[in-house]
Parts: C-alpha cells; structure tokens; sequence
C-alpha cells in the first residue's frame, strides 16, 4: 500500500494513486509550481509588465513605432526580454514572447508583433 506524496497517509484505492484525496494533490501540485524564489517572481512580474506595455501599443499591420522614452515612463525595462533574434541583414530584434522591437536612430523603436495563433 502506498502513502500519499503530499500527507504521507495511506492510499485506499487503486493501486497506482499518488494523494488520498483532492486537496493533498491540489496543494502538493501548487507547492511543485509555485515560482520557487522572489528572484523568479520578480523577472516574471517585470516580463508580463514589458509585454502589457507593448501589447497596447497602435499596431498596423503588425508594425507599430514609439519611442524609448515613452516606453519608460509606462515602466518598461528594456533589460528583460525572452529571446534575442539577429536576422542575416544583422537586424537584432529583442522579443518578449511574440512582441520583438528594434532600437532605431534617435531614440525610436519599431516594435513587430508575431501572431503566434
């Protein structure tokens, strides 16, 4: 008979059950998931922040123009992206999650977004 992962009481049932009931696996899978440090939390809070920012911003054609200046002041940290893209042209676009932006001349960004659907 085995024990549950999560209390360590015995499993009445079949034979191949991890937790005795739903509470044990809801809290063992919540422990297991939860962003394991503050440090975590912290650089996800700042890409979901980063990604808001650039989700509002007036996209045409998937295009859209703004400046460093204004993306600043809604908060965004152009230290924290997800990928980095270098095209054959020597592009460098930086992207969180399917938004990438390219640093222009004075001060300008060309943001593109990537429809993932």
């Amino acid at each position: 008979m085995a024990n549950c992962l999560e209390c360590g009481d015995k499993i009445i049932g079949r034979s191949d059950k991890k937790f005795c009931n739903d509470g044990c696996r809801n809290n063992y899978n919540n422990k297991l998931n939860q962003d394991s440090s503050r440090l975590m939390r912290n650089i996800n809070n700042r890409l979901r922040r980063n990604f808001r920012i650039l989700s509002a911003l007036n996209f045409k054609d998937g295009k859209a123009k703004t400046t460093q200046e204004k993306l600043i002041l809604e908060g965004f940290d152009f230290e924290y992206f997800t990928n980095l893209k270098v095209y054959k042209n020597g592009a460098e676009y930086r992207f969180v999650y399917n938004i990438g932006y390219k640093f222009l001349e004075d001060d300008w960004l060309l943001v593109v977004k990537n429809e993932l659907d």
